[in-house]
């Protein structure tokens, strides 16, 4: 039996992740590869440090590195280096991140205290003052913009409440970083971990983190080697070895993060916005709507309603088998409810935009679901083009 063949056409990546890699930076993975401490490859990793400082808007100080490993690397290395046996942790629970941020939490020893949020909502910071207000808590864990459902979290609100009970906060930005305001500084964010194949648009297989000098004053003894996150600055810093860093994912995030340079942080947030607005405009046109509130959606990941009468699985197949666009499904409790539709990266533009939108369009008429033919793309471009004359 003849082995499978690899790939040969680029998928339109508009799931919750990976989002669709720029030409630049997959030649940057061309490089030839360098040992984990050859004097050129840790030259990068100084300058890898430098620009995730910036991305991350951290204070001075502040430890910048590239976890090796997906997301869920950098949740598992700030909770081990945060949470011991007996640390009092409260997690906002708003979705299945939020839920796996909880139970990382658990297994390292914390008294976990959850505080639930319907599914589909942001946490109101009421909420959880009157939370903290309920007993003593030494971490708050919360995710900023929280995949499975599409909501933006309030977690600057959510930092100033904790730190009036002298609590640290842990923060999931995974799909935040690139492409939402995030601010470690300025919003006094302690601990805070992401990955590189959302907005930042490199592959996966690292997870950037920002770890502030408040995180290492208040370290614990972590119990995990690989996720240790003082040995790992001995490595980034004082080229101690710890483990083989993949040298070819090094040279794509400093590849994804000169783009972001170049284009300007505040415009990239202003581009996912901008993308945003457009989108959920070409679905109403549709007679759809997106899952949050206005006020609470996430520019990045949109959370659409699946409209009734429609089986969500064959829209995302022919996506697929059709255009060769990804989508992805609902996670949990919203499974089979909504699609969710990433706009990150690389992957929000104008074009991928009026593409998906028109696709989608074609096959919901197919299915039976009543829109006017072309209404959703003449929406979203009439969006666009508002928000250049604004």
């Amino acid at each position: 039996m003849a082995p499978p063949t690899l790939p040969s056409t680029e998928r339109i990546l508009l799931g919750p992740g990976p989002s669709t890699i720029p030409p630049r930076v997959m030649r940057a993975m061309a490089a030839p590869v360098l040992s984990h401490l050859d004097p050129d490859l840790v030259v990068l990793l100084d300058e890898v440090r430098a620009r995730l400082a910036r991305v991350f808007k951290a204070p001075e100080g502040s430890l910048t590195i590239a976890v090796s490993g997906t997301g869920t690397s950098g949740m598992e290395a700030l909770v081990a280096n945060l949470v011991t046996q007996g640390t009092r942790v409260l997690v906002i629970v708003s979705g299945y991140f939020g839920e796996r941020l909880a139970e990382i939490c658990r297994r390292y020893g914390g008294e976990v205290r959850r505080l639930e949020v319907e599914w589909g909502r942001a946490v109101d910071p009421e909420a959880v003052r009157a939370a903290l207000a309920a007993g003593p808590v030494d971490v708050v864990a919360c995710v900023h913009a929280e995949t499975s459902t599409g909501v933006l979290n309030p977690v600057r609100e959510i930092a100033a409440l904790a730190h009036d009970h002298d609590a640290l906060v842990l923060v999931d930005a995974v799909t935040s970083l690139g492409g939402h305001p995030l601010d470690v500084s300025g919003w006094q964010l302690d601990a805070v971990y992401s990955c590189t194949q959302k907005c930042i648009g490199a592959p996966s297989g690292l997870s950037p983190i920002a770890w502030t000098p408040a995180a290492r004053a208040r370290r614990v003894d972590c119990r995990s080697f690989y996720l240790d996150v003082a040995l790992l600055e001995d490595y980034w810093l004082r080229r101690k070895y710890h483990h083989t860093l993949s040298s070819t994912l090094i040279y794509a995030l400093r590849e994804a993060l000169l783009a972001i340079d170049e284009e300007g942080l505040e415009v990239r947030w202003a581009r996912h916005e901008r993308h945003h607005a457009a989108l959920a405009r070409g679905l109403a046109a549709m007679g759809l709507d997106l899952l949050p509130p206005p006020s609470e959606r996430l520019w990045t990941l949109n959370a659409v309603s699946v409209p009734a009468g429609i089986d969500e699985a064959a829209v995302r197949r022919r996506l697929l088998q059709e255009f060769n666009i990804e989508v992805g499904a609902g996670l949990g409790p919203l499974a089979g409810k909504i699609w969710r539709v990433g706009l990150m990266g690389a992957s929000s533009t104008p074009s991928v935009l009026v593409l998906f939108l028109g696709a989608l369009e074609q096959i919901l008429r197919d299915l039976g679901h009543r829109a006017a033919q072309g209404g959703a793309v003449a929406a979203a471009g009439a969006a666009l083009a508002e928000a250049v004359r604004n």
